[in-house]
This record gives C-alpha cells, structure tokens and sequence, in this order.
C-alpha cells in the first residue's frame, strides 16, 4: 500500500480521509528479520500478550494485544540527528523538527549504477532532467533504484551508490537541510569514509535512509514529513516517511 487511495476504511473513517491532497507512503515495513546495516542492532519482535491472555489476567470482557519491539534507532527507513555523526551535534531531541518536514523534491539518479559513486555532474544532470530547481531549506530525495530492485536480499545492505564527498557538499552548498535516499545509506556501499556523513556533520544537515517508493514522486515538488520520535538522547529515529501533494 502506497497511496491513500489504496488503503481501506470503515465508513466514518473514509468520510475523514477525504481530502484533497494524495499522499504517497515512502516508508519500508519494520519486521523482525529486516535487513539492516552492518554497525547496527538487528529486529526482533515478541508478543507481549494477546487478547486472550490479558482477558484471562485481568479477568476482563476486553482484550489488548501488545508487541514488544527491540530495535535500531537506524531501523529501515529512518532518519539521522546530526550528533550520530558528529559528537558535537545536537542530539535528537534538540534537533529542530524543521529538518524533518518541508518542501522537498525528488532526483531521478538511477543512470548511475554500481559500482559508481554519485557526482556532482549527475546531480546537475537529474536536476536539469527533473525541471524542478532546489530552494534554500529543501529536502532533496535520491532516487537510485537500488532499494527497490535489492530489497531485502543481502546486496541492499552491501552494493549500491552513494554520494562521493563533492556531490554531498555540492546539495549542502545550495541549502538542502535533509538529504534522503532510497538505499541503505547516502554513502557508497564501499565507502569506508562515509563521506556523505562527514559532510553532513561540518554542515550540520541530516539524511534519511532507506525509503521507498521514489517511483511515485520523481521529478517533482512536493511536501516531506519524516519525522523522528521524541528520543532523549536519540541518535536517530524510525520514521513514517510522506509525501503530500496538494490536488
């Protein structure tokens, strides 16, 4: 399910959802078993209790079903604070949630393949393609392909694209405040540098990883929310990533 249209309602509830805006779901499902990079903790998923188990103890007519999570901060499609990689960064919960929704556009980038970097040329290029332009505090989406042809083999945490150093100051250059992609992360597979991050940290912008459905917003303008939970001290968060479209 990608889309409002997609999705099923009761009646009241579909009589709400009838807006005039289209939202398209850029998020990866979380489950137990999802891939995930190598520095980071792996999911797992237990049920805490059923209906009929809290029936049972509480001796109630009601039942709740609760799962317990134990989880990355940098789980699927998640995005960053900027203390993750630079420890004199703010810290999730001091991070201005402006980084985390806004106007943005999305850059077809899927000409460059692995084992490629992205450059600043191919950047110029897919934004010329796009007919978009990117403003002062834009989001700007990275659409490579990746995701969505290696998800979830093994080869999504371990060959795709990336930015090379040039191309992740050439975005901060031009003020874009959150750089997001649809791979694992904004830096080349091979990348031991991480040199997307780095810039990211003497800029002091954020990236968000691992989305999907690019597909549906190429070359267009829309309105980004991705944003983090409220974690003391996060690093970085799961986030229900959007695109809004006003009709």
């Amino acid at each position: 399910m990608t889309t409002t249209e997609n999705r099923s309602y009761p009646k009241f509830g579909a009589e709400i959802m009838q807006r005039p805006v289209r939202v398209v779901d850029l998020t990866r499902e979380i489950f137990e078993g999802m891939p995930m990079w190598f520095g980071h903790q792996k999911t797992f998923i237990n049920t805490n209790q059923t209906h009929e188990q809290f029936r049972k103890t509480y001796n109630t007519h009601l039942g709740f079903e609760a799962h317990n999570l134990l989880i990355s901060e940098h789980a699927g499609t998640h995005t960053d604070a900027v203390f993750e990689y630079d420890p004199n960064g703010p810290t999730l919960d001091k991070s201005p949630l402006e980084y985390y929704y806004g106007e943005a556009i999305c850059l077809d980038l899927r000409s460059v393949q692995y084992p490629s970097f992205i450059t600043p040329g191919d950047l110029q290029a897919a934004l010329d393609r796009s007919g978009q332009e990117i403003r002062k505090g834009d989001t700007v989406l990275l659409f490579t392909g990746y995701g969505d042809a290696t998800y979830p083999e093994l080869a999504y945490t371990e060959k795709h694209p990336g930015l090379n150093r040039d191309a992740a100051i050439w975005l901060a250059e031009k003020g874009v405040v959150n750089i997001g992609v649809d791979n694992v992360a904004i830096d080349h597979a091979d990348d031991t540098d991480f040199s997307g991050h780095v810039v990211c940290g003497e800029y002091g912008i954020v990236n968000t990883e691992g989305l999907a459905n690019l597909d549906q917003v190429v070359n267009q303008r829309f309105l980004y929310f991705g944003l983090p939970l409220f974690i003391r001290n996060g690093t970085g968060s799961p986030i229900r990533a959007i695109a809004v479209f006003q009709n």
